[in-house]
């Protein structure tokens, strides 16, 4: 049926201009169709350029059952909704409502933003700042989701006071629920045929985090994941539990709150709550200045930390026990009581460091330390409904194996698509000779002050990816110093200006770690080199890869071969995807270490990549831009040669 839609002059050619058949994308569309017909489980490495999203979206609505779809970002679930999703609907003539929702923290909470005018004077000026771009939004908005806030920034100070928690949400006690924009966004989910969402809302859903709301999502037929390589790390955060000292802080800030608004005459809340956030402040300096991520296990062996921990419980039952002396003052004090309540309980749980089958680990910022203990497995599929699950990356060695074991899914069919850009003539990867050995002190510096001719010949812009943060500062510092062009850095702006700034130069060094490896589309001549550091192991010290490797080790397995390869063959692909995202690209990719040639598991690595000409020698670098420059210059005079009319 499928087949129909994607022809030479099929429904979809003639709805879409432009469109034009490619025979993988008919081939996932097809293998999607037979899935959802037999309500089984699809895994789908679709390669760049495929054209998946319409591959899934055509045979699901098609279908016409009830689908959950889900991305890993919120910049595809925007494509998917205000871009693809419509031009399907007009294309096939679809007429079930459809609705996307969005966790939360991306709505404008009403009853918060009242309280938030009532406190003007004790507003911080960053804050108040951005008070007269939120009412202004207040008045029009339809939606209520924050990003649609004119001049915001990503991150403002202001939106914690604007959005709710699950800790701060009052739900149905609320006095603006009736109108809560949530509550909205959750009705029309609830009676969608086709719901576009992303994965930390739906394992927020399946872990029934959010129970002032019930459920969140409606029961589907149809279960589709894009961009599901992320799915494991995701799922990890929700089906474990956590407390972090940013929500008692705001739990604090909460009944500083109810006591100026509710219990005047209780002056016990304030010092309570001031209590709390000295002992978080406390806890905080106790894990060290520098922000890390660590294993619980061996933190809470040292007896300052165990110190610092039973104040804290101590602080967060103080709290408690002021707060019940208040009930039923307000709504407010009612509900930090209820939040205490299941503080202490979760502290415990995380705390609980001699149970088995699970990895607890403490993760800290520079003002905020995170607890966690994690299940060190996760299944979410039920029977009776289809689930697929697609990426440009879930295979290792052609094998989805990985990916697999980690979800817990046995017995999926399984589909493997090439891209169908040509790579062979498209790109070209260089693995140096003669770099300094990934050990070296000081290498990054090095690497940079070694690659500087490379990049002074990139015609267009380049990424440098790193896998660290302190790789990106040593690099960032050489070419600034030594380059003659815009050196972009990760952390000097937020992810969509440094985009946006690079593209429109056109011959930018962007210097990047982890979050520009994935879901950045920069096409044309603006990207035409990528230039990768190091394979990106992850550290051994990383505390959820520990527990993994620990396991691993108990069962017999070999952790190396089963956990830490895998997961840097994915992670490698995601990064040199970057370079390719159209027909027209042209671009080199530098992979600047030796292991991938003189280590036995870098054959793994090479395995995995596109079919990329291969090269060991910089010089030949210079030889691959002629090219391009000649090609170039046939395509212009080309072009010229139709316009004017030869």
């Amino acid at each position: 049926m499928t087949n129909d839609y994607f022809a030479e002059h099929g429904l979809l050619a003639h709805a879409i201009p432009g469109f034009a058949p490619r025979p993988a994308q008919n081939q996932m569309s097809a293998a999607v169709a037979q899935a959802i017909h037999d309500a089984g489980c699809l895994l789908v490495e679709a390669g760049t350029g495929t054209g998946k999203t319409f591959a899934y979206l055509v045979p699901a609505l098609d279908s016409k059952k009830r689908v959950i779809i889900s991305t890993g970002s919120k910049a595809l679930q925007d494509q998917l909704y205000e871009r693809d999703l419509p031009t399907l609907l007009l294309a096939m003539q679809y007429d079930k409502p459809v609705a996307q929702l969005k966790g939360r923290s991306n709505y404008l909470c009403l009853y918060r933003m009242a309280l938030l005018e009532q406190e003007m004077n004790f507003l911080a000026a960053d804050v108040f700042a951005d008070l007269p771009k939120v009412r202004q939004f207040k008045t029009r908005t339809l939606t209520g989701d924050v990003a649609d806030i004119a001049g915001l920034q990503e991150q403002a100070p202001i939106l914690p006071f604007i959005t709710s928690t699950n800790d701060n949400c009052l739900g149905r006690e609320c006095p603006d629920y009736e109108d809560c924009y949530l509550v909205k966004a959750r009705k029309k989910a609830m009676d969608a045929q086709v719901v576009v969402i992303n994965h930390h809302l739906f394992f927020a859903d399946m872990s029934v985090k959010d129970t002032g709301f019930g459920e969140l999502l409606p029961e589907a037929d149809v279960y589709i994941f894009d961009e599901a390589h992320q799915l494991p790390d995701i799922a990890s955060q929700y089906f474990g539990e956590s407390i972090s000292s940013r929500q008692l802080s705001d739990t604090a800030d909460e009944l500083r709150l109810a006591y100026r608004l509710e219990a005047k005459d209780m002056a016990q809340l304030g010092k309570a709550a001031d209590r709390l956030v000295q002992d978080c402040q406390a806890m905080r300096l106790g894990f060290g200045v520098e922000p890390s991520r660590g294993n619980l296990r061996d933190a809470l062996a040292q007896p300052t930390i165990q110190r610092d921990l039973q104040r804290l419980k101590e602080s967060i039952k103080f709290c408690y026990d002021v707060c019940k002396l208040a009930l039923g003052r307000g709504e407010q004090i009612n509900s930090c009581f209820e939040r205490l309540a299941g503080f202490l309980t979760t502290i415990d749980h995380v705390t609980a460091i001699n149970e088995t089958g699970a990895a607890y680990w403490f993760e800290t910022t520079k003002r905020h330390f995170t607890l966690n203990v994690t299940p060190l497995s996760q299944e979410v599929m039920r029977t009776g409904c289809s689930w697929v699950f697609t990426s440009a990356t879930l295979t290792v060695s052609d094998s989805f194996d990985y990916f697999a074991d980690r979800m817990g899914i046995k017995d999926a069919a399984t589909c493997l698509l090439d891209s169908p850009f040509d790579y062979e003539s498209q790109s070209l990867l260089c693995v140096p000779r003669n770099l300094p050995d990934t050990s070296v002190y000081n290498r990054a510096t090095q690497l940079a002050e070694r690659l500087l001719p490379v990049i002074e010949q990139v015609p267009g812009g380049c990424f440098f990816l790193c896998t660290s943060y302190h790789s990106v500062n040593q690099i960032a510092q050489v070419l600034r110093e030594k380059l003659d062009r815009k050196i972009l850095v990760q952390g000097d702006d937020n992810k969509q200006r440094l985009l946006a700034d690079f593209v429109s130069d056109g011959h930018a060094v962007l210097v990047a770690t982890s979050s520009f490896w994935e879901g950045v589309d920069v096409r044309g001549e603006a990207l035409s080199c990528v230039i990768i550091d190091k394979l990106p192991f992850t550290s051994p010290d990383e505390p959820l890869l520990k527990a993994r490797v620990e396991d691993c080790r108990m069962q017999g397995g070999d952790p190396f071969q089963q956990l830490q390869l895998p997961e840097a063959v994915i992670v490698l692909k995601q990064g040199v995807g970057r370079l390719i995202r159209d027909y027209q690209d042209r671009g080199i990719l530098i992979l600047c270490d030796p292991r991938l040639v003189n280590k036995p598991y870098g054959a793994a690595f090479l395995k995995s990549l596109p079919p990329i000409p291969r090269c060991r020698d910089l010089t030949r670098l210079s030889d691959f831009w002629s090219l391009k420059q000649t090609i170039n210059n046939e395509h212009v005079e080309i072009s010229n040669n139709e316009n004017s009319g030869n």
